[in-house]
């Protein structure tokens, strides 16, 4: 339940594994009263990866994951394998989801095993462009479902 008892949300992913290979796990919000998952998303992509022979790595900006006023659901993760070793962990910040005056910041990292036996670190920051509240907040993967893991919620008050 996000509501205006804390200005900050923190939701941790704790050994995410999707049912199918090279999955991405994304989210996406509703404002109070709506429906469809459907807000405006402004964000960026960055993420570093090193494979397992240290033969490869690399620092790069993923124009193919950020949005410029999108609706679709906003990647944290791509390429999750579902290798019984592989799976995705990480952090997402949501900042004043109940105000009504500005828009609501997010902030992401993660660290997930791809399917092709690389190490990869993303970082993924924006903000949902609505002035109103936000209370429903969806993850899912790109294709097929959620196979285990945990998501957990927190409330930050203030300081």
């Amino acid at each position: 339940v996000l509501d205006s008892t804390y200005p900050i949300y923190k939701f941790e992913f704790i050994n995410i594994h999707p049912a199918t290979d090279q999955a991405a796990l994304s989210f996406q919000a509703n404002a109070v009263g709506g429906s469809g998952y459907n807000e405006t998303i402004t964000s960026t992509v960055f993420q570093v990866n090193h494979n397992e022979t240290g033969a490869d790595s690399s620092l790069s900006y993923h124009t193919t994951y950020d949005q410029a006023q999108g609706t679709a659901f906003q990647r944290l993760y791509h390429f999750i394998g579902n290798d019984n070793d592989q799976c995705g962990v990480g952090t997402l910040f949501v900042f004043n989801p109940s105000s009504t005056t500005f828009v609501k910041h997010f902030i992401s990292v993660g660290s997930m095993s791809h399917a092709s036996n690389y190490a990869y670190q993303y970082y993924v920051a924006g903000y949902l462009n609505t002035t109103s509240a936000i209370d429903d907040i969806q993850f899912k993967m790109s294709s097929g479902n959620i196979d285990s893991g945990t998501i957990k919620l927190y409330g930050i008050k203030d300081s």
